[in-house]
């Protein structure tokens, strides 16, 4: 099987916008700061030591370990914790939603760049410390899209009402979703850590937000990951100028709105609103409001005049949460930050925020896209051999792969192009008599030219039917090995959960994962487990 893996540009996964970012297209350039290369990251901790507050530290490192007093960690986290004190000490951060369970396989390789490129950087400036941070998303509310894990093709769903930040979510009612984890799972040693894993991390955390810390410490303490909870009084009130900025200027609306005009030729990933804050309670998020100089709490009674809702930043500024046009430089105001790993998606509505970066003073990072990776089982990769099938071949559009492989059985070629091409040049003949001898014909003959086209090309797909028949028990093994490794033809990492692989391979995934991702090399990993 050649090569274990494909650049991100040639997978067919991604977007223009991230295929020129990649490939460092000039019209990108102005948004963003400095491209993903290890000699770039000399002048980003220059940079950012220069732009950061050390008083800044104390702050993080005292929310941090007040974070962490429940939860039984690593000496190895605990120790770069610590580091954060020192002002020779930057982190690389990825963020993520609360998904159940870790939700697809993707939060496991957002985190693993981050911990691999911290290695890296450590080597490259070794009188440095380098720390990876998983930055929970816990204030958002989008619970539909977090409340469900897939194993082994069966969807296995957590039904609660939520209307509040998902982090202060209650995980009651989560015994029953153990329930059918524990049907489809099965007996023996990997099945029962899983299921212990879930009950620990679940059934014994009273809110989502200290059930995902549990998850993610104990699959990469020992890594020495940091998980840090935006939704904290302390840590925001570090934020509160920024916010107090939105309220009475609505700074971030303009700039992020002159950015999109440089991205006109690309699909915007965000719009911004007037105000990208919300109000939140345990059981409210709802976004602020201004109109005719009052503050309004949309779908609520609640309303603040200015003085009002500065009052209440000044006391309370854990009720404001900023929304996606905001978190970004939220996190990068509050950590000694050089780097975000984040998707395609991330990485694109980053791109709208230099302009707003700017404007706040706060050094812009880094934004590498993180892994990507298709497992597959040794059993999958010697059936691709035996079908003749490359990686890049089974990253193909499927319909594009049954063509591409009918046409490599058939005996005879299925593409009439030549055929085509001489009937063009045929009626190119017959247009300029016509043109010479009567203009009246020309209409005539286009038209008669446009029917033998239309016929050629429904021979040629009444060909390659009759050759798709032909070959049919070929194509469907094709089909079949495809779905397998792309579930529903997408990416197996966007549905398929960690633990189908832990059940099968224990601690290899994590060890491969490790081993084998290399965060600024750009590349789809294959991984053949």
């Amino acid at each position: 099987m050649p090569s274990d893996c494909i650049s991100f540009q040639s997978s067919g996964y991604f977007t223009p916008i991230i295929n020129d970012y990649l490939n460092q297209k000039d019209t990108l350039k102005p948004l963003y700061n400095r491209f993903p290369t290890l000699e770039n990251f000399k002048l980003q901790i220059e940079e950012k030591q220069a732009n950061y507050s050390t008083a800044f530290r104390e702050t993080l490192v005292n929310a941090l370990n007040r974070q962490y007093k429940e939860t039984n960690t690593s000496a190895y986290t605990q120790q770069n914790i610590k580091l954060l004190a020192g002002n020779d000490t930057f982190t690389v951060t990825t963020g993520h939603q609360l998904n159940l369970f870790t939700g697809p396989l993707y939060f496991l390789y957002k985190i693993v760049s981050a911990i691999n490129l911290s290695r890296q950087l450590k080597e490259a400036y070794p009188d440095k410390n380098f720390v990876p941070v998983y930055w929970m998303a816990t204030e958002d509310h989008d619970f539909e899209e977090i409340n469900y894990f897939n194993f082994r093709d069966k969807k296995i769903k957590w039904t609660k009402e939520s209307t509040g930040p998902v982090g202060r979510l209650s995980t009651e009612g989560l015994t029953a979703v153990l329930d059918v984890f524990e049907k489809e799972l099965g007996i023996g040693q990997n099945a029962n850590w899983l299921k212990e894993l879930f009950e620990n991390a679940y059934l014994k955390h009273s809110n989502l937000a200290d059930a995902t810390r549990y998850l993610a410490n104990e699959l990469f303490a020992s890594e020495g990951l940091v998980i840090i909870d935006g939704d904290d009084s302390e840590i925001k009130r570090l934020f509160a100028p920024h916010v107090k900025e939105e309220l009475l200027k609505q700074t971030s609306h303009q700039k992020v709105a002159e950015t999109a005009l440089l991205l006109k030729d690309y699909s915007i990933q965000v719009n911004p609103r007037e105000i990208n804050l919300f109000y939140i309670e345990d059981n409210i998020r709802e976004r602020i409001i201004l109109q005719d100089g009052i503050y309004h709490i949309n779908n609520t009674e609640l309303k603040f005049s200015e003085a009002e809702i500065l009052a209440l930043l000044e006391s309370n500024p854990e009720k404001f949460s900023p929304n996606v046009i905001m978190r970004p430089l939220y996190e990068e105001v509050i950590l000694p930050n050089l780097c975000y790993i984040g998707g395609g998606g991330e990485i694109a509505y980053w791109l709208e925020l230099k302009s707003y970066f700017n404007s706040a003073n706060v050094t812009f990072p880094i934004l590498l896209l993180r892994n990507s990776v298709l497992l597959a089982t040794q059993k999958q990769a010697d059936k691709l051999d035996k079908l003749d099938l490359t990686w890049a071949d089974v990253f193909s559009k499927q319909q594009q792969l049954i063509n591409k492989r009918v046409q490599s059985f058939s005996e005879f070629k299925l593409d009439f192009s030549a055929q085509k091409e001489f009937l063009r040049e045929q009626f190119e003949n017959l247009n300029a008599i016509a043109t010479k001898t009567d203009a009246s014909f020309t209409g005539a003959v286009k038209a008669q030219e446009l029917k033998q086209l239309k016929g050629l090309e429904n021979l040629e797909k009444r060909l390659l039917k009759a050759e798709k028949r032909n070959h049919a028990e070929q194509l469907e093994r094709i089909t079949q090995i495809q779905n397998e490794l792309f579930p529903n033809q997408s990416l197996q990492e966007r549905k398929a959960n960690f633990s189908e692989f832990y059940l099968e391979f224990d601690g290899k995934l994590l060890a491969e994962l490790f081993d084998k991702l290399k965060p600024l090399e750009h590349e789809f990993n294959i991984i053949v487990l």
